[in-house]
């Protein structure tokens, strides 16, 4: 005896949606975030000791960047306290 095309569709269908009915593992638990003030570190600049022009001018990039990432930490500083506190 063969089956209708149409009820062999169907069948496989309900299968299908029952697939979704499985017991799944549970969720992983949430993340803590720890919420207050970052941590503060000293900023520390680079010693030098330049030998030539092309080195002065290395040192001078490098404490650029040095006073970029210390200013960088202040504003964090900044950002973390309550506005009441600022004032």
């Amino acid at each position: 005896m063969r089956t209708k095309t149409c009820a062999a569709g169907l069948t496989s269908l309900c299968l299908l949606l029952l697939a979704g009915c499985a017991s799944a593992p549970p969720s992983p638990a949430p993340t803590l975030i720890v919420t207050g003030c970052p941590a503060v570190t000293p900023c520390v600049l680079p010693a030098t000791a330049p030998g030539s022009n092309g080195a002065l001018l290395q040192d001078a990039d490098t404490l650029e960047l040095a006073w970029a990432e210390c200013a960088a930490k202040v504003d964090a500083v900044i950002a973390a306290q309550p506005k009441e506190a600022a004032r």
